[in-house]
């Protein structure tokens, strides 16, 4: 059998109702990446997202035109509210449809010291001090070129240069490359944790690749297992969406950081940073500083110390 490639280039404004129409015809997910991406991005080169690219597959079988038709209309019907482009639309091989998104997917420079090389490529362009995360992400979210995630591993980076061995939290950790990331720039152990089994499956493939198994705990679980086992980190890391993180706010998550410990939330439209903020205090937190690339906004939060 054979598939449909279904991607439309949006805004950051628009990639995350894109994302939520294309969920309801895709295959195992839906794809968000930064259009344009270079291949070689040093920290003041990084450039700016002014466009995302949504991307999903659907079967190749009888209901393929009357998907294609629903999809359409339902594009329409958004675009009466804001500006979406046509989909675009393109046949895949079934043998080459579980490999297909990686022909977008290249190696890139992050941060400072930063290199995130695709598991199946084999660079020449490596630095010595380069921090290298090898990276399959398969059906889970988290390739390094979303800006939530190049948000998450900037903060990373900056936070643990000098504060080294300290427990993490990676929340909704998709294919674990927030949690390996820190590992590498120094933290001593991660507790990965994701509601779906295919991230967890993912995190620990990922780990392997990166050599970081034994510093790695992945598991399916949630804010509310994760109360109940009243463990307390120095570092939380949530690459969620606005609504969730707000929501968790309020379900006690601050609970989960020791005092002194700090997070990073990030999959923040710049709009919603002020309502996140609220939640964050609500919850214990103070915020203390925004990270933007474009629309999209990181914030980083400590917990007061007593």
């Amino acid at each position: 059998m054979n598939w449909i490639e279904v991607s439309i280039e949006v805004d950051g404004e628009a990639a995350e109702a894109v994302a939520d129409v294309l969920q309801r015809y895709g295959h195992q997910g839906v794809a968000i990446e930064q259009a344009g991406f270079p291949i070689e991005v040093w920290p003041d080169e990084i450039p700016p997202a002014d466009k995302l690219i949504v991307r999903a597959y659907f079967p190749d079988n009888h209901e393929a035109d009357a998907a294609q038709q629903r999809l359409r209309e339902a594009l329409w019907h958004m675009s009466r509210l804001y500006p979406i482009p046509e989909p675009s639309f393109r046949t895949v091989d079934d043998e080459d449809w579980a490999n297909a998104w990686k022909a977008h997917y290249h190696p890139l420079r992050l941060g400072k010291r930063l290199y995130i090389r695709p598991e199946w490529t084999h660079p020449t362009d490596m630095q010595p001090d380069d921090v290298v995360l090898v990276m399959d992400p398969g059906m889970a979210f988290g390739t390094g070129t979303h800006p939530t995630t190049q948000l998450c591993l900037i903060a990373i980076e900056d936070l643990l240069a000098d504060w080294p061995q300290v427990e993490v939290l990676d929340l909704g950790c998709g294919s674990g490359i927030l949690g390996i990331a820190a590992i590498k720039l120094g933290a001593r152990h991660v507790l990965a944790v994701d509601i779906d089994e295919l991230a967890v499956k993912s995190t620990l493939e990922n780990a392997a690749y990166n050599g970081v198994t034994d510093a790695i705990t992945a598991q399916q679980g949630s804010l509310e297992t994760l109360r109940g086992s009243a463990r307390h980190f120095d570092l939380l890391l949530a690459n969620i969406l606005a609504r969730v993180i707000i929501d968790m706010c309020d379900e006690g998550l601050g609970d989960l950081v020791r005092a002194g410990g700090k997070a990073v939330f990030s999959g923040i439209i710049l709009d919603q940073a002020d309502d996140v903020e609220a939640a964050l205090r609500r919850t214990g937190l103070e915020p203390t500083r925004r990270r933007t690339i474009t629309d999209w906004v990181a914030i980083e939060a400590v917990k007061p110390v007593a």
